[in-house]
């Protein structure tokens, strides 16, 4: 069972107006936690949990501001939703503990559970170290996981000082258990990064798209489609898209980019938690919750859209294309239902076959097109060294 003594109910004044307003808006068709709920919301049932986290005392420059959550939920909740069919409760806020341990420990508690449940939760607010909460929150299944990071950084950092929202990946890789597969960082920018951390992200096989690579939006969706864990930090977006607070660096994706990318984290099957972070209260204006609220929106949209293509035992539902590259052959997946693309990576006898949940990379129509012209796509590369080390 989740325990309710780790949750805060959503302040009064950002539900107080609810009934004032049209009973279609999002705040009036979904569970919320509150002060005068005569029951905690039903978690069990739900197919989105969101969850505030105002954990930022392991952020680096942290300035002990005041990050209330309340004018992102109070912007959410005036949204309409779409033609959704799925049910949304929102927890409220995490209570921090006296540590930040104390408050990783009671998220990861948290998160473990709904995923128990198959529920997903949406984590707003805290600073971008809450990721490894979340990763350890899939410790149960004993098994690897994959995330994709929506980031201007890699977040290497130096492992051997204490955790923050800088290095929380080097704990990630080197602490137990052992359970990352694949890392992939979405739109990093060069001079934001040192050299060595783009020399061990290619050394460790991780995949690294700079901001250039994806001026095509849609190449973002292969890595979203394979990813368990999508975290965003709003770093990542340009500053003019953001409110006067949160001026991080005038490049960087669009408001419209990042709704289109958080859209295709929510239509991946495989994706199964997601989180924003890195939030700074708006002074003047609600450009910052207005566009963190409709990236939450993109989300629920993409995840109410999902198609159940990955039953790769039905051939009648795929199509199988074989491409020989140097007498090597490889193998692509055409799903009938949704159009989409995979790729075989094989498995070698004797070796590491960790790799055995992931032997169908997602790919994009492209890479069959360029494997036909004997190009051999990066990322199945590096997929089938991950099969050797």
């Amino acid at each position: 069972m989740l325990n309710q003594n780790f949750l805060s109910p959503i302040d009064d004044t950002v539900i107080s107006h609810l009934s004032l307003n049209s009973s279609l808006i999002i705040g009036n068709t979904i569970d919320i936690y509150t002060a005068d709920s005569s029951e905690f919301p039903d978690y069990e049932s739900a197919d989105i949990a969101i969850i505030g986290v105002n954990e930022y005392r392991n952020q680096i420059n942290n300035l002990e501001e005041n990050h209330s959550l309340n004018d992102i939920r109070s912007v959410f909740y005036n949204l309409y939703p779409g033609n959704w069919n799925i049910k949304i409760v929102d927890l409220g806020n995490l209570i921090l503990g006296n540590s930040v341990a104390d408050t990783y420990m009671a998220l990861q508690n948290i998160l473990t559970e709904l995923l128990k449940l198959k529920v997903i939760p949406i984590i707003i607010g805290g600073s971008q170290d809450i990721t490894y909460s979340n990763y350890r929150s899939y410790d149960f299944l004993e098994r690897t996981v994959n995330i994709a990071n929506i980031d201007s950084n890699f977040d290497l950092g130096d492992s051997s000082k204490p955790i923050g929202n800088n290095n929380y990946l080097g704990k990630i890789i080197l602490e137990k258990p052992h359970n990352l597969f694949n890392y992939s960082v979405l739109g990093y920018q060069t001079y934001f990064n040192p050299q060595e951390e783009i020399d061990l992200m290619d050394k460790l096989y991780f995949e690294a798209y700079r901001l250039g690579d994806l001026s095509k939006i849609n190449n973002c969706e292969p890595i979203l489609r394979d990813a368990n864990i999508v975290t965003l930090d709003l770093k990542s977006v340009r500053s003019s898209e953001l409110g006067s607070k949160q001026k991080f660096s005038p490049n960087g994706f669009s408001g419209k980019e990042i709704c289109a990318i958080s859209r295709y984290a929510g239509i991946s099957n495989k994706v199964s938690s997601f989180g924003i972070y890195e939030y700074t209260p708006s002074l003047d204006n609600e450009a910052t919750e207005i566009l963190i609220s409709q990236i939450i929106w993109y989300f629920i949209e993409g995840f109410n859209c999902r198609v159940n293509d990955n039953n790769f035992k039905n051939h009648k539902d795929f199509q199988r294309f074989t491409v020989l590259i140097e007498k090597e052959e490889i193998i692509f997946l055409k799903s009938l239902k949704s159009l989409r693309w995979w790729i075989e990576i094989p498995l070698i006898s004797g070796a590491n076959n960790k790799l055995k949940e992931h032997s169908l990379l997602p790919c994009m129509h492209e890479d069959y097109l360029n494997a036909c012209q004997g190009i051999i796509p990066e990322r199945w590369y590096k997929a089938q060294k991950k099969n050797i080390i």
